[in-house]
């Protein structure tokens, strides 16, 4: 199919249709999009390597997955992956993994020196995070997962993870639970300590029963339950921020006969349990979007940063939501 069908199919000239398929930047976007559409209505397929050399790309969008963090065949993160890998190879752009090592500036220079990427994508952020510092002084593009306290000269796209824990907190309270534990991790990403702080400011002046900050895993979510039932005055609800943590918090409940009946303690997690979770326990759910939504979105928003949004225009934060079940 040549560019010349599509031209005239639309009635354009030659010259801006492979503009336009060749990621040129003086192609008006209404227009741009009219001829992505129609191209790919006709299986139209440009010449990656001839693009390259035309616009100087490397239709390439890197993912930043720091070592040492949950495994990436992890079932919600490996979604999400597959999401914006499909959504960005409709587009010609390849998605590339890139192992984030503790020491990341030195990583990140010989990166930009290399341009093997057009753009990437930050996860796990953290408050001050050096990684968004450093790029911040670049002319690379990119997106992060996650918001830190830098100023937001950047793209993002976050969920609030204060607000979902205020709804569980809430939840608990409506439902005469006052003695809430919270369960979380000791991670330094900035959402795991939003997670916390939603749960601090929703007790207001109230004293938190108890707080957690342990390796995000099951054996530590048992542990830490097994102790917190051994007190005299054990919680009447538990609240945690990861899965893994959920996991072995309803292993401890059940043996020791407090996941139901008259003396239930009520157990609360963000994300629900793995999905590779051994028991089935009805739990009460911090929801947010479907990690394929947040792959599509995050593909949406770097497709608008390739083709020259500002960075500050493309920052999104979704709502979470109270699940019970069924």
């Amino acid at each position: 199919m040549s560019l010349k069908a599509i031209a005239a199919a639309l009635g354009l000239s030659v010259t801006t249709v492979s503009r336009a398929l060749n990621g040129y930047q003086d192609v008006a976007q209404e227009t741009r999009i009219r001829i992505e559409e129609e191209a790919q209505r006709r299986g139209y397929r440009a010449n990656a390597a001839a693009r390259r050399l035309k616009t100087g790309r490397a239709n390439a969008v890197g993912l930043l997955y720091p070592i040492g963090t949950s495994p990436l065949s992890d079932g919600h993160f490996s979604e999400m992956l597959l999401a914006l890998d499909q959504r960005l190879a409709h587009h010609e752009i390849d998605l590339l993994l890139l192992a984030d090592k503790p020491q990341s500036q030195p990583f990140l220079t010989r990166l930009l020196r290399s341009r093997a990427v057009d753009a990437i994508v930050v996860t796990h952020i953290t408050p001050q995070d050096k990684r968004l510092s450093t790029l911040l002084q670049t002319d690379l593009r990119f997106l992060a997962l996650g918001r830190s306290d830098l100023p937001p000269r950047y793209a993002w796209f976050d969920v609030d993870h204060a607000a979902g824990s205020q709804l569980a907190v809430g939840y608990c309270l409506s439902q005469g639970k006052g003695q809430i534990a919270w369960l979380g991790s000791n991670e330094t990403r900035t959402g795991v300590r939003d997670r916390r702080q939603g749960y601090l400011d929703a007790l207001g002046t109230a004293t938190p029963y108890a707080q957690a900050a342990v390796p995000a895993t099951r054996r530590a979510g048992y542990q830490q339950t097994c102790a917190w039932l051994a007190q005299q005055n054990p919680p009447d609800a538990i609240i945690t921020d990861c899965g893994p943590l959920a996991e072995g918090a309803v292993v401890a409940l059940q043996q020791a006969g407090r996941a139901e009946g008259d003396h239930a303690i009520m157990l609360i997690g963000w994300d629900g349990l793995p999905r590779d979770a051994i028991l089935d326990y009805p739990l009460i759910t911090i929801r947010q979007a479907a990690q394929q939504q947040v792959g599509e979105q995050l593909a949406k928003m770097m497709l608008q940063l390739l083709n020259g949004t500002p960075p500050p225009q493309l920052q999104t934060l979704w709502q979470p939501w109270l699940q019970l079940p069924a």
